[in-house]
């Protein structure tokens, strides 16, 4: 988990001409095409990208107890992923969701939380997108605030907002810290909204859990959990994952 000793800034690298060249590149050479230039890119980033490079090597060798040549190769796997990840993102916000199978796991347990007439919090994680999921939440999505930290460049927002599906929820910006965006939240589930939360990351040190994870010391934010108790909603969990075959 990344505390707020590292200052994230709440920007994707890329920049907007990156965001705006795989944009027109889906749009015109469709997905693949995007796939296939990943392999040119990816080496960019386990040489440029290099804090995250360590940290995967890291989690590679002690975590999970691969071998270095392993270790290697799986550096090279985690950035292609990742990048398949975000070409994904783009194309379903693009509109073009006839790329892309969906299996739902738990669905019905998932929307009778949804119809339970009260606010909902969702809890995510920086695993897989979410945001690939976010296109078929059909008339649910006009209900859903993403609660964030929009560090994210206005000319980067720009190239993402020319896609049709960019409006599929709101965004409730906690940059600031004020009182401000506490109240969007408590009107959000007054309504009978749903506050979505990333899981993994705290942007405040006094407000975490520790905890046991994966054979190491881990922290974890609790201010999603005192929400949903103070306000007295439901939690559910969701997670969008890529598999093959763009499902």
């Amino acid at each position: 988990m990344k505390s707020s000793q590292d200052k994230w800034d709440g920007q994707s690298r890329g920049g907007y001409y990156g965001y705006m060249f795989f944009i027109y590149l889906i749009k015109l050479c469709g997905v693949k095409a995007a796939y296939c230039l990943l392999f040119f890119i990816v080496p960019y980033f386990v040489i440029f990208a290099l804090k995250a490079t360590i940290s995967i090597c890291i989690y590679n060798r002690k975590i999970l107890k691969y071998s270095v040549l392993n270790s290697f190769f799986m550096i090279f796997k985690h950035y292609y992923i990742f990048g398949q990840t975000i070409i994904d993102k783009i194309a379903i916000n693009a509109g073009l969701n006839s790329s892309f199978t969906f299996d739902f796991r738990n669905y019905d347990e998932f929307i009778s939380k949804l119809n339970s007439g009260k606010g909902v919090i969702m809890i995510g994680a920086h695993v897989g997108c979410w945001e690939v999921g976010s296109s078929f939440f059909g008339d649910y999505g006009k209900r859903i605030n993403i609660v964030m930290y929009d560090g994210e460049s206005q000319r980067v927002k720009e190239a993402l907002q020319k896609s049709p599906n960019s409006k599929m929820f709101n965004v409730i910006d906690v940059k600031g810290g004020d009182i401000g965006s506490v109240i969007l939240m408590k009107n959000a589930l007054d309504n009978q909204e749903y506050l979505c939360f990333q899981g993994d990351r705290s942007m405040r040190e006094d407000s975490v859990l520790e905890c046991d994870f994966m054979g190491h010391t881990a922290y974890f934010p609790r201010g999603v959990f005192e929400i949903a108790s103070k306000f007295q909603v439901p939690i559910v969990f969701y997670w969008a994952i890529r598999g093959k075959g763009g499902k």
